[in-house]
This record gives structure tokens, C-alpha cells and sequence, in this order.
């Protein structure tokens, strides 16, 4: 399933991308009550939208939008929605999305070439070690990638390790589908219970949110730690709800592919304005073919860079690097900015610390605070000083380390009714 246009020149993609634009600029113009509005409040007449830098003519759309106005986002009567889903928003509440069938067609189309990316084919059997409820649409659409694609499906769901490993020596199913960090889980259950798992028969795994790789495309500690124990391939995949399109690896692993039929990407500085070539900013996305809720100009709040030059694969689209941090997360201690994956990094360097949670706060000055809780196998303070001292060596500063048990840091990361592990509180 590896569509032509992911071989195009690069005017051919503009081309067919500009087109689209044309449809989505008429269509919400006409359907979408928030977009009616905020095209004629700040003047902006749809027929000037025409090309790909006139988007810049445009102002964003953010996740207070989304959440203040929800209900003005939707273009189709309530009856056509097929799948109500939601997404976490900026001021408490969850930000709904209604996908249509349509929608739904189109998301099962994004997730196929999404997996077809990593080498998954048809009559492949994969594990899915996500939820597919709780209005969750990643695990709901990596099943309709799945089976339209013609892929096996094994719905095993998140976390219990002795549940995935049945399923694994029953079912023997050539991909799994998860979080990189219960790749450990799975190993450790291995070992202690004799599975040969080196030898299961597992060619790959499509790993979600966490991030795999530096920004030099090099593996980062996490996947380092994978492979020291079981050398198979891993493909990042990074999406959300707001985009409803997938960005994969393939085996080349210089970053995610970008499916220039289904999404606009843009990456802005803090003026809304495109960065240059090679720099990092916000991603910034266009939705094409979404029915339901399509977004124009949406700021997803994830800082990256575009890399431009065809993939050895042969896909001549643009690749989305490993996302730096998010815009909101950013901390500025003692100096420096920081960002979540980076600490997240330097924990993971140590084989002792089995959990932690990074804490962000304000101090009696208003300024940003860092606290990180770890649960190690043996809490002493060389351990302590020593994470300190790496902790200055890689990012130059030292944040405030504690150590808490276990199971209160298991309840934290893994709160009750949530989708993934959280590993981060901005307190702020």
C-alpha cells in the first residue's frame, strides 16, 4: 500500500496538497460554525486561500479554541458521527472529536500506509498492547489500519505481562503494538519465568508514546536498553486525535513519514512564523479529508524539526524528527531550558531506578521548580549522587531527587481510567 504520491517530486505534492486545500477551505467556510467566524472576524476571504504559503495569511487555531468552542468545530449533524473520541485539553475538561464514516474510512487508510511504512503486510498477526476503549482512538484505529491492511489482530490491551505472553506463545503474532517501556516488562517477565523470547518469532514492534531516538536519529537510552536485551526492530509512530494522521517510521529510522494526502505541516516560531530550514518549532497542522472535525492552521503544541531529503526507501515525502519536548512542558531552570524527554533520558541510563515521575512546580519566587521521585531496586545515597552528577554532566544542572516506593510511584504513573503512563505534572 505505499500510495504514489509518496513517490511524487516535490511540485507534484504541493500541487495535489494545494488542491486540497482549496476543498477544506471551502468546506469549513460553509460547514464549520467556528471557522465561519473566525474567517470573517479577521477578514479573510476563502478564495484568496490558494496555496500553500498563503496558509500563512491565516491565524492558528489552539487547544483553548478547541475546548472553549468544541461544539462549533463539528460540520456534520450529530447523526453522522459514527465515533465519539477525546483528547485531553488545556483548561480541564476532555476536547470531544466526532468521526464520521467517512472519517473513520479515512483513518483506517492513514494507519495501513502508516504500518506498511514499518513492513507490516498482509497476513501478518500483530499484538495490540493498547486500549481500544475509554474514547481512545489510537487503539481503535491501529485495528482498522490493521484489518484493512488484512492483518491478523490479537486485542490483548495494555499492561499484565503474563496475559501478553500467552498470547504471544498461543497466537505467535509477527508485530507487537506498544508503549518502548513495557518492552522492559515483558523481558523482565521472560526471564523470570524461562520464555525463550529471543525466540518467539516477534520480527518488530511499533512503539507509541515514547520516544525512541535523539534528534540525530541515533537510538536514545530507552531503545538502547530494548535492544541490549532483544535485538528486534523498533518503529516510532507518532500521531494524535487532533491530526488524525499517523507519522512511522520505516527501516531506514530517519524519522516519521509524512502522508502529504491527508495532513498540511507547518512548523512555526513563537511568532507563528515559519522557521527555516532545519530549525525546530511548533508543528502546526491542516487536516485534509476530515469530515467531522477538520482543523486548519491547529498548533499541536509539539516542538520538532522537518527533514526534506528523500528517504532511502524511496518515499520522497518529508519526515517529522523525534519531538523535543512540548511547548507547554518547557522549563526554564537555573538558565537552562529543558524538556521532559530529556530528563526522562538520563533516568533511563540507570538499570537501578525501576520508576520516576518528574514534578514541576513554582518556588516561593515564581520561578520553575524541578522534583523527581524515583523508586529504585537499592535507594542509597551513592545512588542519589551519582544520578545528580549525571544529571549535571548531560543537561548542566542538578534538580531536586528523591526517592519514593514502588507502589506509590505505580499508582502515580499508572492512575486509574488513564490511556498511558504519566511520568510528568506540571504544577505549575
Amino acid at each position: 500500500m505505499f500510495p504514489a504520491i509518496e513517490r511524487a517530486s516535490q511540485k507534484a505534492i504541493q500541487a495535489t496538497q494545494e488542491q486540497l486545500l482549496q476543498e477544506v477551505m471551502q468546506y469549513v467556510n460553509t460547514h464549520s460554525e467556528f471557522y465561519k467566524s473566525l474567517f470573517q472576524k479577521n477578514g479573510i476571504v476563502v478564495d484568496h486561500i490558494r496555496t500553500i504559503a498563503d496558509l500563512q495569511q491565516l491565524p492558528v487555531t489552539t487547544k483553548d479554541d478547541l475546548q472553549q468552542h468544541n461544539d462549533a468545530f463539528l460540520c456534520v449533524p450529530k447523526k453522522k458521527i459514527i465515533d465519539y473520541c477525546t483528547t485531553s485539553g488545556t483548561l480541564g475538561d476532555p476536547v470531544t472529536f466526532g468521526l464520521t464514516d467517512k472519517d473513520l474510512d479515512r483513518l483506517a487508510y492513514n494507519e495501513a500506509i502508516s504500518f506498511d511504512c514499518a513492513g507490516i503486510q498482509e497476513g501478518d498477526v500483530v499484538q495490540l498492547m493498547t486500549t481500544i476503549d475509554r474514547r481512545f482512538v489510537a487503539g481503535l484505529a491501529y485495528f482498522l489500519g490493521l484489518r484493512k491492511l488484512g492483518a491478523g489482530v490479537i486485542r490483548v490491551g495494555a499492561g499484565i505481562p503474563q496475559l501478553q505472553w500467552d498470547s504471544i506463545l498461543k497466537y505467535h503474532p509477527d508485530y507487537l503494538i506498544t508503549v518502548p517501556s513495557f518492552l522492559l516488562k515483558l523481558i523482565e517477565f521472560a526471564e523470570n519465568h524461562n520464555i525463550d523470547y529471543k525466540n518467539c518469532g516477534i520480527k518488530g514492534a511499533i512503539c507509541i508514546g515514547e520516544p525512541l531516538r535523539n534528534q540525530d536519529f541515533s537510538k536514545n537510552l530507552l531503545a538502547l536498553k530494548i535492544a541490549e536485551k532483544w535485538d528486534i526492530p523498533l518503529f516510532s509512530t507518532y500521531a494524535s486525535t487532533e491530526m488524525s494522521t499517523a507519522f512511522t517510521e520505516c527501516s531506514a529510522g530517519q524519522g516519521g513519514h509524512h502522508h502529504p494526502e491527508l495532513i498540511i505541516t507547518e512548523v512555526l516560531d513563537d511568532n507563528n512564523q515559519p522557521v527555516a530550514e532545519g530549525q525546530t518549532g511548533e508543528l502546526t497542522i491542516t487536516t485534509l479529508g476530515v469530515e467531522g472535525m477538520p482543523l486548519i492552521r491547529f498548533k499541536t503544541g509539539d516542538i520538532v524539526q522537518l527533514h526534506s531529503t528523500p528517504c532511502t526507501c524511496g518515499r520522497t515525502t518529508q519526515r517529522v524528527g523525534p519531538v523535543v519536548g512540548r511547548k507547554q512542558q518547557m522549563i526554564k531552570y537555573k538558565g537552562t531550558t529543558l524538556y521532559p524527554p530529556a530528563m526522562h533520558d538520563v533516568l533511563n541510563h540507570f538499570d537501578a531506578v525501576e520508576n520516576h515521575v518528574i514534578e514541576i512546580y513554582h518556588n516561593e519566587l515564581g520561578t520553575d521548580e524541578i522534583r523527581i521521585k524515583i523508586a529504585a531496586k537499592v535507594p542509597t545515597e551513592e545512588l542519589l549522587q551519582e544520578i545528580k552528577d549525571y544529571f549535571r554532566a548531560k543537561l548542566r544542572v542538578t534538580p531536586k531527587i528523591e526517592f519514593a516506593s514502588v507502589e506509590a510511584l505505580q499508582q502515580m504513573v499508572f492512575p486509574l481510567l488513564s490511556r498511558k503512563p504519566v511520568r510528568f505534572f506540571d504544577m505549575r
